[in-house]
């Protein structure tokens, strides 16, 4: 039995066969059949997914994860040898400090450059093992095709294949007991030159797509006094206000908003005046808060933190000869030279007023409220509490043990 098609040149030749099947359970037994005869030319047609089939069909895994694989290990490589290259061989630049190579700091570039070439392998050697893209097919002419949408089964075994004999073939499914058992004649009718449409589209596209280039290679050569374009304007100018910007969405037209009265932020309520401001009621505290534990900890803390921010200019003895007055000194340039630690003065300082000028700063010195925590700030008063007593000690201020180890 034949279904009608467009007139066809008697010389055409097969393409192979086709026969359809009414339901999925007959398409299985046939696909079993053509498998067992040897049959590699051949594939089958279906409205759904028919799960497990393709064990029925002797079809093997599919080459394309490894094709993958092999990509994303690529692409790595790629990565990595070109950021090792770059940073480390052709453009080196020390950035504060930091190594020109490292691992963490490249394993984003590594990791999106893995992804890229994964997804190039996805798609290019999904098309290339499927013969994609096909603009046209013989089973296209074939009128009774077009129900393998909706509730047709097909199964097609093509005359290309080493096995493939028609007589043999034929007799094969029709033991199969199809619906209908037809030939598939090669496709004649569709011209082999690409549509003209589309060629004037590509053209059209490929020279549209030109002309940011000659924007960029503009710009390049050009000089101008105007602004830069702003492509991305959303990117350029957010529509986040500044701090002191006017804001006409608000009566005031202020970008600062008031927070309410009252308002305390998260770990700011600073209820420990003693900690925080260095007095107990309106004069400087002598001693040191009940909530900081005066252990070695402290002191080593107050040790670290006395080394960053003081020593550069009292010095490490705290007698303001640190390097920055050093290099003051040799400039000649009005200095004021910083105080040295161990005057009498200072010494006498309540261990409150001490806390009190770290955080609100003394003539060059700059406030370190904002940067050092209150419980540094009084680490460091306990640290220089001990260096002072330390260049000024006596034998009387050792131990018996210590006196005896002296002897």
């Amino acid at each position: 039995m034949s279904d009608s098609e467009k007139p066809l040149a008697t010389e055409t030749p097969l393409y192979g066969l086709i026969a359809e099947y009414d339901n999925p359970t007959a398409l299985v037994h046939a696909a079993r059949k053509v498998r067992d005869a040897g049959f590699r030319r051949w594939d089958t047609y279906t409205p759904f997914p028919i799960h497990g089939i393709e064990k029925d069909m002797g079809i093997r895994m599919t080459r394309l994860p490894w094709l993958v694989l092999g990509f994303a290990l690529t692409g790595m490589a790629v990565a990595t040898y070109f950021q090792y290259w770059t940073n480390s061989v052709d453009y080196r630049w020390i950035i504060s400090g930091k190594p020109f190579w490292s691992w963490p700091a490249n394993v984003p570039i590594i990791f999106e450059m893995t992804i890229l070439f994964s997804a190039f392998a996805a798609i290019g050697g999904m098309l290339f093992l499927n013969n994609l893209p096909l603009p046209a097919h013989p089973l296209d002419l074939k009128e009774r095709f077009r129900r393998v949408t909706d509730d047709k089964f097909f199964l097609v075994i093509e005359a290309s294949d080493p096995k493939f004999d028609e007589r043999d073939t034929r007799g094969l499914l029709a033991a199969t007991n199809p619906v209908v058992l037809d030939d598939v004649l090669e496709d004649r009718v569709t011209s082999d030159r690409i549509p003209a449409p589309l060629i004037y589209t590509l053209v059209i596209l490929g020279a549209v797509s030109l002309i940011p280039f000659a924007f960029i290679a503009k710009a390049r050569a050009a000089k101008t006094t105007e602004g830069r374009v702003h492509v991305v304007w959303d990117m350029d100018f957010t529509p986040a206000y500044k701090a002191q910007e006017g804001n006409p969405l608000f009566g005031d037209q202020r970008s600062m908003r008031t927070p309410p009265e009252g308002t305390v932020a998260l770990g700011q309520l600073h209820d420990d005046e003693h900690l925080y401001t260095g007095k107990v009621g309106d004069e400087w505290a002598s001693s040191f808060p009940e909530s900081l534990a005066l252990s070695e900890a402290t002191m080593e803390r107050g040790k670290q933190q006395f080394g960053i921010y003081c020593t550069p200019c009292h010095g490490q003895l705290g007698d303001g000869n640190g390097i920055v007055h050093q290099r003051a000194s040799k400039l000649k340039q009005g200095w004021v030279p910083p105080s040295d630690l161990h005057q009498t003065y200072i010494k006498e300082q309540p261990a409150g007023q001490i806390f009190g000028a770290i955080t609100n700063g003394v003539r060059n010195m700059p406030a370190y409220g904002p940067q050092i925590s209150a419980e540094d700030r009084w680490a460091i008063v306990l640290y220089l509490r001990a260096l002072q007593k330390s260049q000024s000690a006596s034998v009387n201020d050792l131990t018996d043990a210590e006196r005896a180890q002296l002897q």
